[in-house]
């Protein structure tokens, strides 16, 4: 069934057949909604500037008031079927769904990489929280394991790691990726110093210093798997005296994410509350009750 996305303003109809294909091809649904909505706006834009003029003329009257708001219509569909940029706006902002406040950027934040594609149930109409909690699951569900071994290497709760995972890769979909586009498996942005031998990726990430965001390149650690970069990341934090406070901080996440702080795992001045904020989060809760 195909119609006209412009038609509504003039055919009401228009949206029960958008209402009727709207299951079978979503995004389809979703330019046709903002195509609508944005001939509806300009017709309301013409209308408001019609009242807003004297009405008082000699050739003022009913019947020119009807035929006015007739070609009002007919302009609205005219200037909608060219564009004013409304409807892509709209598509755009709503295809996203807005951005979870869990998936906050840490200091280490690496560009973002497109997440992998969501169970055929969800699609980008969903609500965001539905889309961030389903995201949140399958993250767990993939990283658990490998949180369960760094959790006993280091004493640190499964839950505490996973969260610090999930801040610094943004649910597993801003992962650092290297110069093939493959991942790196890094989910904690941990650097490649010049103590680090293995493989290494130079990426661009946001740094603070004294105070001030700035945009740089550095290199940052490459693993073979998830397994390597959680047995690394368990080794970094045992064997480091800085993060000492950290992995004393028994099932206290506030005491974890400050003790992390104080020992410079980030420049980030507000990483702590962020890394609190993402343990607690229904989300990752969720994740983990699933």
């Amino acid at each position: 069934m195909t119609y006209n996305p412009a038609s509504l303003a003039l055919d009401p109809r228009s949206l029960e057949r958008l209402r009727a294909d709207a299951g079978k091809a979503p995004e389809k649904a979703l330019r046709d909604a903002s195509k609508q909505f944005e001939v509806l706006f300009v017709n309301m834009l013409l209308k408001s500037m019609r009242e807003a003029a004297p009405q008082n003329g000699p050739l003022d009257s009913d019947q020119t008031r009807m035929y006015t708001s007739m070609l009002d219509q007919q302009l609205a569909q005219t200037m909608s079927a060219r564009g004013i940029g409304l409807a892509d706006v709209m598509a755009r902002q709503l295809s996203r769904g807005g951005t979870p406040a869990v998936d906050a950027a840490a200091s280490s934040e690496a560009p973002k990489q497109p997440s992998e594609a969501a169970p055929a149930a969800e699609t980008d109409l969903s609500p965001p929280t539905v889309r961030r909690n389903a995201r949140a699951r399958r993250f767990v569900d993939k990283m658990w394991p490998h949180a369960v071994e760094a959790s006993r290497a280091t004493g640190i709760p499964a839950q505490f790691i996973l969260g610090q995972a999930a801040l610094e890769s943004g649910w597993g979909t801003r992962e650092i990726r290297g110069v093939d586009g493959q991942p790196t498996h890094n989910l904690f942005g941990i650097k490649a110093g010049r103590s680090w031998k293995g493989n290494a990726s130079n990426t661009a990430t946001t740094e603070f210093v004294q105070g001030a965001k700035q945009r740089v390149v550095e290199k940052f650690r490459s693993y073979d798997s998830y397994a390597e970069a959680f047995r690394d990341y368990a080794n970094m934090l045992k064997n480091n005296p800085r993060y000492a406070q950290a992995l004393e901080a028994g099932n206290d996440a506030a005491a974890f994410a400050r003790g992390l702080q104080q020992a410079g795992y980030a420049t980030d001045p507000a990483y702590a509350s962020k890394l609190t904020r993402v343990i607690m989060s229904s989300a990752l809760r969720q994740g983990l009750s699933a």
